[in-house]
């Protein structure tokens, strides 16, 4: 079975059964901003071992509850070996959680704010080889900047293009990947 060449045997669950998969849940799509916030100069396949804890430490991904953690709970979590120890990111989720529920008063839900950025469907990458993946687009690069406007941290152009792909506003299997046509079937 051909996969992207990334998937290896550390990632073959998440490319196969998560990766891509277009996203609705405001939940999923806070957990996956942090994470990928988390992951900032660090491996996917890092954050993807720890993601259990993260879940734990940050209740669940539920941004009310991790918008009203106090400094101490952060404080404890720099001693959690489960997550990714980093001050800045752990106090940052607390800041990105409090601009999450502005973003969902706003517009109703953070997904009815996100997806109009890639047309309100998944992007059909297209993509033939691994080099063909772009870091950023116009798109990655137009979230960015409104969510740093907005307050967030942690979501540069090229970690909301992680982003986009992982919540699948951008199908980037690549066409000789058996989830590429899976993926765009979600649509």
């Amino acid at each position: 079975m051909k996969r992207c060449d990334w998937a290896n045997t550390n990632l073959l669950e998440y490319h196969d059964e998560e990766w891509g998969v277009p996203v609705h849940d405001d939940r999923k799509h806070f957990e996956m901003l942090i994470l990928e916030g988390a992951q900032a100069g660090l491996s996917w396949e890092t954050v993807l071992r720890k993601k259990e804890a993260y879940r734990t430490a940050f209740k669940g991904f539920e941004p009310k509850k991790v918008a009203c953690m106090t400094d101490m709970e952060l404080e404890e979590l720099l001693q959690n070996p489960g997550i990714i120890r980093n001050r800045l990111k752990i106090f940052t989720t607390r800041k990105n959680a409090i601009v999450f529920l502005d973003i969902q008063k706003e517009f109703g839900s953070f997904d009815a704010y996100i997806w109009p950025f890639a047309g309100g469907k998944p992007i059909n990458g297209k993509r033939e080889t691994m080099q063909d993946v772009p870091a950023k687009t116009a798109e990655s690069c137009a979230i960015s900047k409104d969510l740093k406007k907005k307050g967030m941290s942690f979501v540069g152009p090229t970690i909301i293009y992680a982003y986009m792909q992982a919540v699948g506003m951008v199908n980037d299997h690549l066409l000789s990947c058996f989830r590429y046509s899976a993926v765009r079937e979600m649509q």
